[in-house]
């Protein structure tokens, strides 16, 4: 499972606009950046109260991420 999948999984389960999710995954040499792109509308359920939910996406990226042997970023764009 690539990382891109995993983020975008997580992102579709909690949006209302799942049509609107979008996932763009830029590597690097041992970095990769995860971009997410959602509806205006839904940007507040993907941080989630205090960034709770947005810091437990990073969380689950790093672990997968380390597992693979990189460092990975989670970045929420509007």
């Amino acid at each position: 499972m690539a990382l891109k999948d995993l983020i975008h999984g997580i992102a579709i389960a909690l949006v209302d606009h799942p049509d609107q999710v979008s996932v763009q995954e830029i590597p690097g040499e041992n970095n990769v950046l995860v971009e997410l792109r959602v509806a205006k509308e839904d940007i507040g359920k993907v941080i989630g109260k205090e960034g709770r939910t947005a810091q437990s996406m990073r969380t689950l990226l790093t672990a997968m991420s380390t597992k693979m042997g990189k460092r990975a970023h989670l970045d929420i764009v509007d």
